[in-house]
């Protein structure tokens, strides 16, 4: 069928598909979360919703008034960003929803010597190279930063263990051995992480 005649609808992206998605949780696990993570997702949600959603909504409104609604841009674009923000919407509201939030300070105050969700774990890898990580939720992943989700080979193979002890861990690469060198739980960084919106 000609692109011409199909209505809107039929061209639309599948609701299902999430914008900027980050990758399903394991099933039956919870949504873990640091404090700063849920609140940076907790502000995109309220700007999507009190800001964003009503300035377009505006816009479209004002591009339909204009007539013709195939040839005007400013309409076009306009549903379209909106569909978007609509996803992302419904994507913010059910990793909130589904959320456990975990705060790494309270670990410190318990005083847990072993690697679990919030930890920053100083490790030597084979080659005698130092690495820092923190293990924090699926949403809040950054490289730059050394945040490496709960669910990563590297977190998984960590999780439990003490400073002291040498853990091995499956990579593309093939079987790598890690050493760990410090558990800590420290407050994280809650800023956007760099080169992302929202």
């Amino acid at each position: 069928m000609n692109k011409a005649f199909t209505r809107e609808s039929d061209t639309a992206p599948d609701e299902d598909d999430e914008v900027d998605a980050a990758p399903p949780l394991p099933a039956g696990s919870r949504n873990y979360m640091t404090p700063g993570g849920f609140a940076r997702l907790k502000d995109e949600l309220d700007r999507l919703v009190a800001v964003e959603r009503p300035e377009l909504i505006a816009t479209v409104a004002w591009a339909a008034s204009n007539g013709d609604r195939s040839e005007n841009a400013d309409y076009q674009y306009g549903k379209r960003r909106l569909r978007e923000i609509e996803r992302r919407i419904r994507f913010l509201v059910k990793r909130l929803d589904a959320a456990e939030v975990v705060d790494p300070e309270s670990r410190a105050r318990d005083g847990i010597d072993q690697v679990f969700f919030g930890a920053t774990v100083d490790y030597a890898a084979r080659d005698g190279e130092r690495r820092t990580i923190s293990i924090v939720g699926i949403d809040e992943t950054d490289t730059a930063r050394g945040y490496v989700s709960w669910i990563a080979p590297v977190a998984r193979a960590l999780t439990k263990a003490r400073e002291g002890d040498v853990v091995t861990f499956r990579t593309p690469a093939g079987i790598e051995e890690i050493e760990v060198l410090e558990v800590r739980y420290v407050p994280l960084a809650t800023g956007a992480p760099p080169g992302r919106l929202g």
